[in-house]
C-alpha cells in the first residue's frame, strides 16, 4: 500500500477515511488464506497474473473457500484472455473473430500460446504464458472445467459478434437492447458462470439456478457502472459503449458530449445512463442473500457494494468527461469493511449510496422524477427484508432504556472505540514527527546552523535580538567558509 504526498494532503484533512485505511489493513482477517507452497509453479505463475491483471479482484478471490479458490481464478484469467484479445484494435477483424469463437478448444491445447497482441497491450503477457492456464485447467474437476469452457464459448462468440459489428458500424452500441446484449456477453455470461460454480460447490443456495435474472444483474450492475465510468478513457481509445437510443437524445454526435458548452446535456446523459444502471439494484440484493459461505458473499459483495458507490461519484458529475473517476483508497476501505459482515449491513451501504443520489438529484434534470422512483425502490426493496419500525425491536429498546446500566455489548464498544482514537492519535503524532524530520533534515543540507540556534538557546535568548547582537552573532560563529 504506497502513499503519494497528495495522498497524504488528502487525508490529513479526511482522517474518517484514513481510520479505514488504518482498521482494513490492520484488522481484517481473510476467512481463508492460499496455501502458496502448496502449489505448482504453473499455478503460482496464474496467480502472479491474477494480481497483475487485478489488483481488486485478486485480492477476494485469493480469500475465497479453497474448494473455488482455483477455479474461480483460472475463470477469471479466461475471461480477461478473452477481454485483452477483444479489446485489442491492433489485431485484424477476421484474426480477432476467429480466436474468440474458438478460444473454448484452446483450452484443450496444450502449449498454445498468443503473441499478436500490440506492444501496448497491458495483459498481453498472460496469452504469451497461457500455457500455464491450460496446465491448470486440465488439473481442476472436470464439473468446473465444464462450466468454464461453455461460458468461454458463449462469450467468445458474443464478443466475435460485437467486434464485427462495430467494425462496420461508428456509433458501437446504438439500442439499449444492443446495449443489454452486450453487457450479458461480456458479463452478465460472468454471473451464470460463478452462479453455477457456487452451487456446484455446494457453497451457495441451488435456487440461484432458477434465478437466471438475478445472475444477469450481478453482471449488467457492474459492466454498466464501468462503461459509465470509464466514457472519458473509452472515447480516447475509439470505443463507444453508451447506445446511441440514450445519447442521441441530448447531443447530436457522440464526441459533442465532450465539448465544455455541453457539459449541462452531457450531464443528463450521464443520468440516464445511471438510471439504467440502477435498475438492476435491487437484485443483485436478493441475489446476494442466496450464498451461503461467507467468502463467497464477501467475493460477490464487495464488488457490488463498489459499484453503487461509483455510481453516487460519477452521477451528476462533470469530470467524468474529462478523466476517469474512481472511489478513494478510504472509501473503499469502509465499503469493505461494511459490506463484508452480512447480508443486512450490505444492503444499508446500498441505501446510504441511494439517499446520497438521491440528494443530488436536480429538478433540472429530465430524468429527475425517474432516478428519484430508481431510489426510492431500492430503499422500498431494503425495508421489506430488513423493517426499520420492527414492533419487537422498539420493545426492546424501549425496555433497555429503562435502566441505565451499560449493556455488554455497549461496553465492548466503548472499549473498542477508545482504542481505535488512541491509534489514529498515534498515527497522526507519528506522520507529524516524520514531516518535521523531513523539513530538518532539507533545512540542514541547505546549510541551517541549527548549532548556532542551540548556543543562543542555551543562553535565554528566545526573542529576537538587535542588530547589533545579529552582528557580533555572526562575528562569533563565522567559519570562515565563505
Amino acid at each position: 500500500m504506497g502513499f503519494k504526498l497528495t495522498d497524504i494532503l488528502y487525508y490529513t484533512i479526511h482522517m474518517n477515511e484514513f481510520k479505514s485505511i488504518a482498521q482494513w489493513y490492520t484488522w481484517h482477517d481473510p476467512v481463508h488464506e492460499r496455501d502458496e507452497t502448496k502449489e505448482d509453479p504453473s499455478l503460482q505463475t496464474c496467480f502472479k497474473f491474477l494480481v497483475q491483471t487485478s489488483r481488486s479482484f485478486s485480492a477476494v478471490i485469493q480469500e475465497l473457500h479453497p474448494e473455488l479458490l482455483v477455479p474461480v481464478a483460472l475463470f477469471y484469467l479466461v475471461l480477461r484472455a478473452l477481454d485483452t484479445i477483444e479489446d485489442d484494435m491492433t489485431i485484424p477483424l477476421d484474426k480477432k473473430e476467429a480466436l474468440l469463437r474458438n478460444f473454448h478448444d484452446i483450452l484443450e491445447k496444450d502449449g498454445w500460446n498468443f503473441d499478436g497482441n500490440g506492444p501496448n497491450e497491458k495483459d498481453r503477457e498472460l496469452l504469451v504464458q497461457f500455457p500455464n492456464v491450460i496446465i491448470e485447467i486440465k488439473k481442476i474437476k472436470p464439473a468446473y472445467r465444464a462450466i468454464i469452457k461453455d461460458i468461454a464459448e458463449k462469450m467468445g462468440n458474443g464478443m466475435a459478434d460485437f467486434a464485427h459489428s462495430a467494425e462496420h458500424d461508428a456509433n458501437g452500441v446504438n439500442t439499449i437492447e444492443d446495449y443489454n446484449m452486450y453487457c450479458h456477453y461480456v458479463a452478465g455470461l460472468v454471473g451464470e458462470g460463478l452462479t453455477k460454480l457456487f452451487v456446484e460447490s455446494k457453497l451457495a443456495n441451488p435456487v440461484l439456478l432458477e434465478r437466471q435474472h438475478l445472475q444477469e444483474s450481478m453482471g449488467l450492475f457492474l459492466q454498466k457502472t464501468n462503461i459509465i465510468r470509464d466514457v472519458h478513457e473509452d472515447f480516447k481509445d475509439k470505443r463507444r459503449f453508451w447506445p446511441k437510443e440514450i445519447w442521441s437524445k441530448y447531443v447530436d454526435k457522440f464526441e459533442d458530449l465532450f465539448k465544455p458548452e455541453n457539459i449541462d446535456v452531457a450531464m443528463n446523459c450521464s443520468s440516464e445512463m445511471v438510471l439504467n444502471a440502477m435498475t438492476h439494484a435491487d437484485e443483485c440484493m436478493f441475489y446476494l442473500a442466496g450464498l451461503k459461505e461467507q467468502s463467497v458473499f464477501n467475493f460477490a459483495a464487495i464488488p457490488q457494494a463498489m459499484a453503487i458507490a461509483t455510481l453516487q461519484v460519477v452521477f451528476r458529475n462533470p469530470k467524468v468527461f474529462q478523466r476517469n473517476v474512481k472511489i478513494t483508497k478510504g472509501q473503499a476501505c469502509q465499503i469493505m469493511i461494511e459490506s463484508t459482515q452480512n447480508h443486512q449491513i450490505l444492503c444499508e451501504v446500498f441505501r446510504k449510496f441511494a439517499k446520497k443520489i438521491h440528494r443530488k438529484n436536480t429538478p433540472k434534470d429530465p430524468n429527475f422524477l425517474k432516478i428519484s422512483i430508481a431510489c426510492g425502490k431500492i430503499e422500498q426493496f431494503i425495508e421489506s427484508l430488513y423493517p426499520t419500525q420492527d414492533p419487537k425491536a422498539i420493545a426492546q429498546l424501549q425496555s433497555a432504556q429503562i435502566g441505565t446500566e451499560k449493556s455488554p455489548i455497549d461496553k465492548v464498544k466503548a472499549q473498542q472505540a477508545k482504542q481505535d482514537t488512541f491509534y489514529l492519535f498515534v498515527a497522526v503524532i507519528g506522520s507529524l514527527l516524520f514531516l518535521t524530520g523531513i523539513m530538518i533534515w532539507i533545512a540542514y543540507i541547505f546549510g541551517a546552523r541549527f548549532d548556532v540556534a542551540i548556543a543562543e538557546l542555551m543562553k535565554g535568548k528566545l526573542g529576537r535580538g538587535s542588530p547589533v547582537e545579529a552582528k557580533e552573532a555572526i562575528r562569533r560563529y563565522d567559519h570562515g567558509e565563505l
